[in-house]
């Protein structure tokens, strides 16, 4: 039995559980099964995620990729939380491959995280590997550590940016992108 299963197993008891009980017996197993898949972006690195998925173009406007799912876990509950990232950029002749702005968002999300680090990761990673004018990341989530337990306020959600470059300095900017994510239905909310 590993770590994670031990510790599961003792919880257990600790609530008043039998771990013995048949509907518990494979519980340890399960719960470390399922925090390696939750927190599988300890084991990422963005620089290969991106694996040279950058190219060049004659393209100047914005590329925005809005409500990308995702579902993470707060560091301080170990609760999940969950919602949608938008995701801007403007390019200085290169951008990323499509499908490496959705694998950036989740490689982040799959870690302990609180929102705020989390949007400011995926704004740095974007920005120093693609080099581009301004990029522009909001997060929107809901946290259970504040629905199911503390203040129990289910329909409260956190929203976080960060704005570098042209998103943060010029105005117009970043009202395009506010703009073009607010066209967009909400997947999740």
């Amino acid at each position: 039995m590993g770590s994670i299963e031990a510790a599961v197993k003792t919880i257990l008891t600790e609530i008043g559980e039998d771990p013995q009980r048949q509907g518990l017996q494979n519980t340890p197993f399960r719960v470390a099964k399922m925090y390696r898949e939750v927190t599988k972006g300890y084991h990422q690195d963005p620089v290969k995620l991106i694996n040279n998925a950058i190219f060049d173009v004659d393209y100047d406007e914005m590329v925005v990729v809005a409500n990308i799912e995702y579902y993470s876990m707060c560091e301080h509950h170990m609760l999940p939380f969950f919602g949608v990232a938008h995701v801007g950029y403007i390019p200085d002749g290169k951008v990323i491959g499509l499908s490496k702005i959705p694998r950036l968002v989740e490689m982040f999300a799959r870690r302990l995280q609180i929102q705020e680090n989390m949007t400011r990761q995926i704004a740095d990673t974007i920005n120093e590997n693609l080099k581009p004018l301004g990029v522009g990341v909001i997060i929107e989530g809901r946290h259970m550590c504040m629905m199911m337990r503390g203040v129990q306020k289910d329909q409260a959600k956190m929203v976080t940016s960060t704005m570098l470059g042209a998103f943060r300095e010029d105005e117009k900017t970043r009202n395009e992108f506010l703009n073009h994510i607010r066209s967009e239905p909400k997947s999740i909310f």
